[in-house]
């Protein structure tokens, strides 16, 4: 982890890693947002927000946010050159028509299946599900990202799910402040881990069962 990096930022520039040159992404709220902080160089992406801005850009800097400016979740943005603005209706068609390469979700719970939970906690308040039920199952990859383990310290990647579901079977890859993990037909494949945490320690906080790379990743 580099100096003054927080783990959020640390799972936003992981996932960053997974957006390819003209890309369509859609990014959810909370640390997918930062996503578009930390774009490789030499890689154009267009992110799309369900409030329906085409070519968002970062966020902006301390003190120069644009009141009329913002993503889906309400937070300031930027927009880049080619930017271009439609209503919501127009912007959740092109979600379910299957326009959206990528979608980087947050996560509660995500199960072995790739099963995810993301909008509610039963009995706490809530923002609401907004557009992640049609970006979870229309998107052509799916990235959830989370934390590994809860604030108790129970594990959120489970054999099966204990929160409302926003969509079944539809994560491709999970990126955790610990590890990095791909759904596959077979279970979830254990790619890379985030030093300092090590091999026991990602086993022992994670529910779900993991199998093992031939060459497993360790991400200084």
């Amino acid at each position: 982890m580099g100096m003054g990096e927080t783990s959020r930022d640390r799972i936003a520039r992981r996932a960053a890693a997974e957006l390819k040159d003209g890309m369509v992404v859609n990014l959810g709220i909370g640390i997918p947002t930062r996503v578009a902080d930390f774009i490789g160089e030499g890689i154009e992406v267009t992110f799309h927000a369900e409030n329906g801005i085409l070519r968002a850009g970062p966020s902006p800097p301390p003190g120069e946010e644009d009141g009329f400016l913002c993503n889906a979740g309400g937070y300031p943005v930027t927009i880049v050159e080619g930017a271009s603005y439609c209503d919501s209706a127009i912007a959740f068609a092109m979600i379910r028509r299957g326009c959206i390469d990528m979608t980087v979700l947050g996560a509660l719970e995500v199960s072995e299946q790739g099963d995810l939970a993301n909008w509610i906690v039963p009995g706490k308040r809530a923002a609401g599900i907004g557009g992640a039920m049609e970006l979870a199952q229309k998107a052509k990859k799916v990235v959830a990202l989370m934390n590994h383990v809860n604030r108790d310290g129970a594990p959120k990647i489970k054999k099966q799910c204990e929160l409302p579901l926003t969509a079944p079977a539809c994560v491709d890859l999970i990126i955790t402040d610990m590890a990095v993990m791909e759904v596959t037909a077979d279970g979830l494949l254990l790619r890379e881990i985030m030093l300092p945490f090590t091999l026991e320690e990602v086993v022992r906080c994670t529910e779900a069962s993991l199998k093992l790379p031939e060459q497993l990743i360790y991400i200084p």
